[in-house]
């Protein structure tokens, strides 16, 4: 059985890595869907959907994950719901089961016949996204909560660097 998970990864976290431990306890492949593919250069999705590629297929093989046991596709929005899961069946390979904590990707699953399961979250307090951009922005230790390929991945790229200077730029433009 192949199962499907989506997110935005920005950046990958420790989370993010024991929740796809946990969907591949219950399949033998994941897909790995990148979330808002387009989206990068900004605060709130700062790396670019090769960057995050980049950053888990390292983490993964880190992690002792065999590349046969996952597929990663990078999968862009559309701004229709009636048609998003048609784009994702269209982008990945064939799935059964749905991984998703989203409830309106959840819905739409559920309503095209799949069956769903929302995933364990481990640490969501601190195992975060947004937990990981906030400490990057203040100078606090956010190394801990990505896996060391990861943070080898966004020092390559100077992304601390650029999440400082796009939360800049924005914030002096939402003061015009």
């Amino acid at each position: 059985m192949r199962g499907l998970l989506v997110g935005r990864m920005q950046p990958v976290h420790e989370g993010h890595l024991q929740v796809i431990k946990s969907i591949l306890k219950e399949v033998e492949e994941v897909i790995i869907g990148i979330g808002s593919a387009q989206l990068s250069h900004t605060s709130k999705d700062p790396f670019t959907a090769g960057e995050r590629v980049m950053m888990l297929t390292k983490a993964l093989t880190d992690n002792g994950i065999s590349a046969s046991k996952y597929y990663i596709i990078p999968v862009q929005d559309v701004a229709c719901n009636s048609i998003w899961v048609a784009h994702i069946k269209m982008l990945t390979p064939p799935f059964e089961h749905i991984y998703s904590g989203n409830s309106l990707v959840q819905r739409l699953f559920i309503e095209d016949g799949f069956e769903v399961t929302e995933p364990p979250l481990f640490n969501r307090e601190i195992y975060s996204g947004t937990e990981v951009r906030k400490r990057m922005l203040e100078d606090d230790d956010w190394e801990s909560l990505v896996p060391q390929s990861v943070v080898n991945v966004i020092k390559e790229i100077d992304g601390v660097s650029r999440l400082k200077h796009l939360s800049r730029k924005e914030v002096s433009e939402r003061i015009k």
